[in-house]
C-alpha cells in the first residue's frame, strides 16, 4: 500500500513539475524504517498473548492468581531492539529495568527470553520444585498487562589515550526510545526519547556506561511515574465524624512507595455504553504507612460521599497525586 502512494506521489510530482531527482531518495526507506519498526512491535505483543495461552502458562497460573488481583499492574520488559551492534546494550535494558522496579509501582516479570520463562515455568511443575515449596520465583506466571519496549539508536564506548598512546579510561554516552504497549488493546505510547550525558572518565567502559545511563535515570523515572499514575484502593472507613468520613485505610504502605504527606484524589468508576466513566469523589492525605500492605490516609475533601459509597459497598479509586 505505501508503494502505490509512492507512485501516486512520483506522477503528482511529475504533473507539478519535478524531476525524480527532486523526490527525496530516502522517502521509501524511511516510510519501510517505521513500517519495520511497528511490525517488530506488533510481533512482541503477539508473543505475549501466545505465551499466556501456552499450557505451561495456564498450568502455573492459578498458583499466582492472588499476586495477579494485586493494585499494582504487571509490567513485562522485552528485549530490547538495536540499532548498533554493541556487547552493552544489555546494559541500557537492566538500567531500564532497575529504575521501574524502583518506582514500586509495578510487578515486573521478565520476558527477555520467552525460552527461558518457559522453562522455568516447566521446572515449577517438577516434584524437586514442589517438594522444596519453593515460591520465590512463581511471578513468572504472571500475565503482563503492559510490555515495555525498548530501541537503542547509539551506544558510544569512547578510549581515551595518553600522550603516549597508553589508555587513560573511558567514557560513553547513548541514546534510546522507550515505549509501553497495553498488551490487551495493543495500544502502544508515543516514543519517549532519551539521551545520556558523555559519562566522566571511568577505568572501564562497563563503569563508563553505568555511569551514563545514571544521567537519564530522572528523566526515565518521571517518564514512568506520569505514565503509570499509581492507583490503589479504599478499602475501609477508619474513623468518621458528623456522617463524614475522616480517616480510611488504603491498600500499598512502603511496598508502594507511599511517604507522609502524599496526597491521593478518590474516583468512582460508572459504565457508560460500555465505558469506564472516572469521576472524583474526594482527596486524601498520607498519614501514616501501616507496614507494606496498608497505609492510613486522613479525608480532606468528599467525606460524606466517600463514607456512603463505602457502606454502600462500591469500589473506590484513590490516584497518587503526581508533583
Amino acid at each position: 500500500m505505501k508503494r502505490f502512494f509512492f507512485i501516486v506521489f512520483c506522477i503528482v510530482n511529475s504533473l507539478m513539475g519535478y524531476s525524480q531527482s527532486d523526490i527525496p531518495s530516502n522517502w521509501l526507506a524511511s516510510i519501510d524504517a517505521r513500517q519495520q519498526v511497528q511490525d517488530t512491535t506488533n510481533d512482541k505483543v503477539k508473543k505475549e498473548r501466545e505465551f499466556q495461552k501456552t499450557e505451561a502458562f495456564i498450568d502455573n497460573k492459578s498458583t499466582t492468581a492472588a499476586a495477579q488481583q494485586d493494585s499494582k499492574p504487571v509490567v513485562g520488559v522485552e528485549k530490547f531492539d538495536s540499532e548498533v551492534n554493541s556487547n552493552f546494550t544489555s546494559s541500557v535494558a537492566e538500567k531500564v529495568v532497575k529504575v521501574v522496579t524502583n518506582t514500586r509501582r509495578f510487578t515486573v516479570v521478565d520476558r527477555t527470553s520467552y525460552d527461558k520463562v518457559k522453562s522455568e515455568l516447566e521446572f515449577q511443575k517438577t516434584e524437586a520444585f514442589l517438594d522444596n515449596k519453593n515460591t520465590a520465583k512463581q511471578g513468572v506466571a504472571l500475565a503482563a498487562q503492559y510490555l515495555i519496549l525498548g530501541n537503542i539508536i547509539k551506544l558510544s564506548i569512547y578510549r581515551m589515550k595518553n600522550p603516549d598512546g597508553t589508555v587513560n579510561g573511558y567514557k560513553a554516552s547513548t541514546a534510546f526510545t522507550l515505549k509501553v504497549n497495553d498488551v490487551e488493546s495493543a495500544k502502544t505510547t508515543e516514543a519517549e526519547n532519551f539521551q545520556t550525558e558523555v559519562s566522566p572518565l571511568m577505568l572501564s567502559p562497563e563503569s563508563a556506561m553505568n555511569e551514563a545511563l545514571k544521567s537519564v535515570e530522572p528523566k526515565m523515572m518521571a517518564y514512568f511515574t506520569q505514565t503509570f499514575p499509581l492507583k490503589t484502593k479504599l478499602v475501609k472507613v477508619l474513623a468518621s465524624k458528623r456522617e463524614s468520613a475522616s480517616t480510611v485505610l488504603i491498600v500499598g504502605g512502603t511496598g508502594f512507595g507511599f511517604k507522609e504527606g502524599d496526597k491521593l484524589i478518590v474516583e468512582k468508576t460508572e459504565m457508560i455504553k460500555g465505558k469506564a466513566f472516572p469521576s472524583v469523589v474526594g482527596q486524601l492525605k498520607v498519614v501514616r504507612i501501616a507496614g507494606d500492605d496498608f497505609t492510613e490516609c486522613s479525608v480532606s475533601d468528599g467525606g460524606k460521599d466517600i463514607l456512603s459509597r463505602v457502606n454502600a459497598g462500591e469500589k473506590l479509586i484513590c490516584k497518587l497525586i503526581v508533583k
